[in-house]
């Protein structure tokens, strides 16, 4: 008997185990290869997967589709890590900056994704880029626990926040990126502070 395919079921039924499961090693193998290379082929994806073409296709019709899943899964995955660090961190000023860290590595890795991402969303019909929620969520929660503490200045708005720490796309993966973002960022921190 062969196996069943992993079509996509209809809208709100989960998809079956291995489907998800090939769906996960698609994206974590993009991330990947995309990550060292924003031309890299579909088809050695595919295969660094461990799955066929048509497995590929069926998840993601097109490469535009395939970026935009990429950026909005690891989006997620920053969103996500502010819960954790909150409950990791010793307070809440450690959980920011920690958090702040993450998104300045996520925001490195992805500088050669820029273009293909801006390709991907300018063209007329093409998707549109995901937008950040998640991690505007992420931060409000890490501003919240700081004011609580009274670790940050009163009134910082997540919008305000966010603004300040874009410089961080704009920083690119060259040589000495990290240690550039890291100088932003605890520039940006020493802003937040309350003082004495």
């Amino acid at each position: 008997m062969q196996p069943k395919k992993d079509v996509p079921g209809p809208p709100g039924v989960p998809r079956r185990c291995d489907a998800q499961r090939n769906r996960k090693r698609l994206l974590e193998a993009a991330l990947a290869e995309l990550t060292r290379d924003a031309d890299a082929p579909l088809s050695r994806i595919a295969r660094k997967a461990g799955v066929g073409q048509g497995t590929f296709y069926r998840n993601f019709p097109n490469r535009e589709a395939l970026l935009l899943e990429v950026y909005r899964h690891e989006l997620q995955q920053v969103a996500d890590s502010a819960d954790e660090l909150l409950l990791s961190c010793r307070g809440p000023e450690q959980a920011l900056r920690a958090w702040m860290d993450h998104l300045a590595r996520f925001a490195s890795t992805k500088a050669g994704l820029s273009d293909a991402l801006r390709e991907a969303t300018s063209a007329p019909g093409d998707p549109a880029k995901p937008a950040p929620v998640p991690v505007a969520r992420a931060a409000d929660r890490l501003l919240s626990a700081n004011e609580k503490a009274g670790t940050i200045r009163p009134g910082v708005r997540t919008e305000d926040f966010l603004l300040a720490i874009t410089g961080l796309w704009h920083v690119g993966a060259q040589e000495g990126a990290y240690a550039r973002a890291t100088r932003l960022l605890d520039l940006v921190m020493d802003g937040l502070r309350v003082r004495p």
